[in-house]
């Protein structure tokens, strides 16, 4: 998952090197905490949240595979 999402956010900014991506475990949720680069922040929130929430949907399907619940972050 935290592949994943390192891998989306890189193809969406304009600095992909300083994309990190943070898994912190419990035990029925993983936060997962995306942080970019502050001229990138937009571009990873989208109008309105809508890429932000494109994110959030892909990661809740792909959970649901794994029988896990994740949660995206993403950090300023």
């Amino acid at each position: 998952m935290k592949q994943l999402i390192e891998d989306i956010a890189k193809a969406l900014v304009d600095i992909p090197d300083e994309v990190i991506v943070k898994s912190v475990e419990g035990e029925q949720i993983t936060v997962l905490e995306l942080k970019v680069a502050p001229s990138d922040l937009g571009k990873v929130i989208g109008k309105q949240g809508r890429t932000a929430r494109s994110i959030r949907t892909i990661l809740g399907a792909a959970g649901m595979k794994l029988n896990r619940r994740f949660t995206l972050e993403i950090l300023e």
